[in-house]
């Protein structure tokens, strides 16, 4: 049986997770998706496409979705999901779990890592973050989860952006890109987005997606070139919570998390750089939300994709260097309060 990919929808409360899973199981994909409801009191999904099976909490739609609520272990639910399809009992294409509002989706998306039975059965595509623009400058000051549901992101819907005006919806997406660079961000209105923004995205897949945002926070931006001008501090007047008059300009928050970039044309010492990044992953692994990046090793003509989520780290090899390209590393962190200038240094002594 071929791997069953498994999706991650995350969101603020109201940031419209459930019109956009309405949205996605009622359009005729000829799909069949088993959703995991990670249940916390928010609406269930409408009760009228379903029909219930109160034993099993297990429920077919009339399109051959079916849901499913977890009361108890994800782990144990999805075991049940992939034993009941290895027996012809039900039939799915792909799983979607929806996390509760106030969920940090790191130890959701470790599940299909840490545990070789799921890790057998699923593989994990992508993380997808809804963020309501009429409420996120506020969730986004005052929430850390909100802040680690950006972190994580592969893709990123905001939603009611109907609401507020347009420079604050470009203030809003330009926050966020500082502090997810590597996830593309898209308007949606009432959860209408095409299935191809949704599903088979790859984002934890190392061979497919191997281009870091080509122009990950480029000079387009001349005020927050890479490297400075982009952590300003609040100064000594700012308690952090809900200094929620948002401005055009990114500096008014030093968000706790943060994304920075590492290039060199010079290659990596596969053994010191081993070394650096498992000593750095034991320190500071459950403040690393994501990492990623594409090295150029010393030894080998073909690039080393590498990534990962909190302590959980993987390589792959991926296809060769082209004749004509450069030979660049480029690595991306993603984390809470990491330090920048540890990272930077550690990993340019490990430099050939």
């Amino acid at each position: 049986m071929s791997l069953i990919p498994a999706t991650i929808l995350t969101g603020f409360l109201g940031s419209g997770k459930t019109t956009l899973l309405k949205r996605v199981l009622s359009e005729a994909h000829g799909q069949k998706i088993a959703v995991i409801e990670n249940e916390f009191g928010e609406e269930n999904i409408d009760s009228e496409i379903l029909v219930s099976d109160v034993k099993e909490q297990i429920i077919q739609m009339n399109n051959g979705c079916i849901c499913c609520t977890i009361r108890e272990d994800l782990r144990s639910t999805l075991q049940d999901l992939a034993e009941k399809k290895r027996r012809g009992e039900l039939d799915f294409d792909r799983v979607v779990i929806e996390t509760t509002g106030l969920a940090d989706p790191g130890p959701v998306a470790q599940t299909f890592f840490m545990d070789d039975e799921i890790a057998e059965s699923y593989l994990l595509d992508s993380v997808l973050t809804l963020v309501d623009a009429k409420h996120a400058a506020g969730q986004l000051n005052d929430r850390q989860e909100a802040r680690r549901q950006i972190g994580f992101a592969d893709q990123i819907f905001i939603s009611k952006t109907d609401l507020v005006a347009k420079d604050e919806v470009d203030a809003l997406m330009h926050r966020i890109k500082h502090m997810n660079p590597r996830a593309p961000q898209q308007t949606v209105h009432f959860g209408e987005v095409s299935l191809a923004s949704v599903f088979d995205l790859r984002g934890f897949n190392l061979n497919t997606k191997l281009e870091i945002d080509p122009d990950f926070l480029q000079q387009a931006d001349p005020d927050h070139a890479h490297g400075h001008g982009h952590d300003h501090e609040h100064g000594e007047h700012c308690d952090h919570p809900s200094h929620a008059t948002q401005t055009g300009h990114h500096h008014h928050h030093d968000d706790d998390v943060k994304s920075f970039v590492f290039r060199s044309e010079r290659a990596f010492d596969a053994a010191k750089l081993e070394d650096f990044l498992g000593a750095i992953v034991n320190i500071y692994g459950p403040r690393m939300l994501r990492y990623k990046g594409v090295l150029h090793m010393q030894g080998t003509e073909r690039k080393v994709i590498f990534q990962g989520v909190h302590q959980l780290m993987g390589s792959d090899l991926g296809p060769a260097w082209q004749t004509d390209e450069v030979r660049l590393s480029k690595m991306v962190f993603i984390g809470i309060e990491l330090p920048k200038d540890i990272f930077l240094q550690g990993l340019e002594q490990c430099l050939v």
